[in-house]
């Protein structure tokens, strides 16, 4: 099957913990805390509550990436943050994600979307800026905003 993105599930728990420690073991920054284990990610996913939401990209057979927008205090702004397989990166799926998530913070009504970006990963650079650019086509009016580091 082609790769899709979904709204991820509590089924998808398990893998996207697997795509969590597979990033950090890396040892390349990234804007996660640590790993996690399966019902640590159904807890993120639920604290997140309506307001936010973890995608999906599958093949039917695994999760490939993933994507957040998690909520944050303040009720007009959001984090966004995808993290992609080693062996399934370069193929789009960040892309794909970036769009679900960004057209979903759209229909929430976000007004600023903070891409998570730790200091000193340039490949996510890259991309937040490329996603950055994205936004205002997206949704008109909302601000993309790279932090200089891990909050």
């Amino acid at each position: 099957m082609t790769p899709a993105v979904r709204r991820a599930t509590s089924k998808d728990a398990g893998q996207i913990a697997e795509i969590i420690s597979e990033v950090l073991r890396e040892g390349v920054p990234v804007a996660l805390d640590g790993p996690m284990t399966p019902d640590e990610v159904v807890a993120w996913q639920e604290r997140m509550g309506d307001r936010g939401a973890i995608f999906a990209v599958d093949d039917d057979s695994r999760v490939l990436a993933f994507a957040i927008i998690d909520p944050l205090d303040d009720p007009d702004h959001c984090i966004y943050g995808a993290w992609v397989r080693r062996d399934e990166r370069r193929k789009g799926y960040a892309t794909m994600l970036a769009e679900s998530a960004l057209a979903f913070a759209r229909d929430i009504g976000y007004h600023q979307i903070r891409g998570q970006l730790p200091e000193g990963n340039e490949p996510a650079l890259s991309y937040l800026s490329a996603i950055g650019g994205m936004v205002p086509f997206t949704n008109p009016g909302t601000l993309f905003e790279l932090p200089s580091e891990q909050e």
